[in-house]
């Protein structure tokens, strides 16, 4: 998993510089924390959106905690905290790391323009900040997310795809992410990209918090204004919201249209395996929280990013931060094994449990 992790990062590296240019174009370099430089014990303040997606606890917050035992032999603490998709908490989480006076911190933010004045906070204590998979406003001193307007053109091209000759033969549903969330914003810009002019769209929602039941809610309000007959397809933008949509449409005795996904969650992928979801956005979270772990270590160090960011991005307050993206890949039932399985995600057993036994041995999934 690891050689898999490491040649995604650097293919990651390649294709972001194409897109931002390099860090001489983008004006300003790499630079060390202002602070003084420390060895290997260090406190490094993680902070997560919220736990009703499963990455979050089973792969993100591990794998962040491995890397820097790894980078700090085992000296290094990361002390944890998860906002549970409350902008306002986790506001007062920063302010706890700060009071604890932790040495760097991660933010993935609940909503990235609440967090920005917690940010001038953190850099007014002398804590850089890593936003982590969001770009959170204010004075960032580094970032690590997936290209997130690819994630969405790589969901509109598989739409396409599966639709075929059906694409303009009825209304298709947009399920699009949290409008307080930057990223469903990108996800949104890129499969609109892909898909306007090619498909009728029938309705289109951006769903509050992410939360599956709203988008089942939101699906249920789209088969009743358009008629269950008259929808050939769905955009969902993630896995959790396409559990909800999905069961929606199975009430309404809808079924055999394609729904994308993201994320790669285990329920999403025995979807996909049974037919009832047509893809999802494998995104490798290893090098993600890797480059996030590295980059948090080097800051709290004060040494300089040059070696693990890349990239330059912009945000609305802050030009040429250092960053690393990651490309990402249409997850289907014909690369199950090469994608997941492959990486250590998940095992076979995983799974083909005795549910998605049958379907799994129909696709040779063994």
């Amino acid at each position: 998993m690891r050689r898999a992790a490491f040649a995604v990062a650097a293919g990651a590296m390649a294709v972001s510089l194409a897109a931002c240019g390099s860090a001489k174009e983008s004006g300003s370099g790499s630079k060390p924390s202002s602070g003084a430089k420390k060895g290997d014990n260090i406190k490094i303040g993680l902070l997560l959106p919220e736990n009703q997606t499963a990455r979050y606890e089973k792969f993100d917050r591990p794998l962040i905690e491995k890397k820097v035992g790894e980078l700090t032999h085992g000296k290094g603490q990361v002390v944890y905290a998860n906002a549970k998709q409350d902008a306002s908490q986790q506001n007062q989480q920063v302010d706890t790391m700060i009071t604890n006076k932790v040495d760097v911190l991660i933010v993935d933010a609940v909503d990235a323009a609440a967090i920005k004045n917690s940010v001038q906070k953190a850099k007014q204590a002398g804590i850089p900040v890593v936003a982590y998979d969001r770009l959170a406003q204010g004075p960032i001193d580094a970032y690590t997310s997936f290209d997130n307007v690819t994630v969405g053109k790589t969901q509109g091209d598989a739409l396409l795809k599966a639709l075929g000759s059906k694409a303009k033969s009825g209304k298709i549903v947009m399920m699009n992410g949290s409008s307080t969330d930057p990223n469903a914003a990108q996800f949104k810009q890129g499969a609109h990209s892909v898909l306007d002019g090619k498909v009728n769209i029938g309705k289109e929602y951006d769903t509050k918090e992410w939360k599956p039941e709203n988008a089942n809610s939101n699906m249920e309000g789209a088969i009743s204004a358009l008629g269950k007959d008259k929808i050939v397809g769905v955009y969902s933008a993630n896995d959790g919201m396409a559990g909800g949509i999905i069961t929606a449409l199975k009430a309404a005795g809808i079924s055999n249209i394609p729904v994308t996904g993201q994320d790669a969650e285990l329920a999403g992928v025995q979807r996909i395996v049974a037919g009832e979801q047509y893809m999802s956005v494998y995104k490798p979270y290893a090098p993600e929280a890797d480059a996030a772990a590295e980059m948090a270590v080097a800051l709290a160090q004060g040494k300089s990013l040059d070696s693990v960011a890349k990239d330059k991005v912009d945000s609305g307050a802050t030009k040429g931060i250092p960053s690393v993206l990651v490309p990402v890949t249409s997850l289907t039932k014909d690369n199950i094994k090469d994608t997941v399985i492959k990486d250590g995600v998940y095992t076979v057993g995983d799974i083909c449990t005795a549910q998605y036994k049958k379907a799994c041995d129909k696709i040779g999934l063994k």
